[in-house]
């Protein structure tokens, strides 16, 4: 019967000790992705007249529209503005995830 050579991993043990470090990496990218999604995160466009507020689950808590800016024959550059607060608030919580979980790249062995 042939013995199967698990080569860099050392055999049964080495085996084990890694699958244990990958369980733990594992755990602790759950806790940093839990955490990102209760993040919030706020952008605004139009010299602030249109703040959007977004959650690091990507979703939409508030939008703030500036009353100054409401008038019926400017509806196209209003909704220009809330789409653009709301990409950039966007945006900035996709930037803060992957920094976040970037650092588990690493760890991983260039997996991410």
């Amino acid at each position: 019967m042939a013995k199967q050579n698990f080569g860099a991993f050392g055999g049964g043990a080495g085996m084990q000790q890694l699958m244990r470090q990958a369980q733990k990496l594992q755990e602790q990218m759950a806790q940093a992705q839990e955490a990102l999604d209760k993040c919030e995160y706020e952008a605004s466009s139009g010299g602030g007249m249109v703040t959007a507020k977004v959650s690091g689950a990507r979703q939409l808590l508030s939008l703030n529209i500036n009353k100054g800016i409401i008038d019926a024959d400017d509806k196209e550059i209003l909704e220009d503005m809330v789409c653009a607060a709301v990409n950039e608030a966007l945006r900035n919580a996709e930037s803060a995830r992957q920094e976040e979980l970037g650092r588990f790249g690493p760890q991983m062995g260039g997996m991410f």
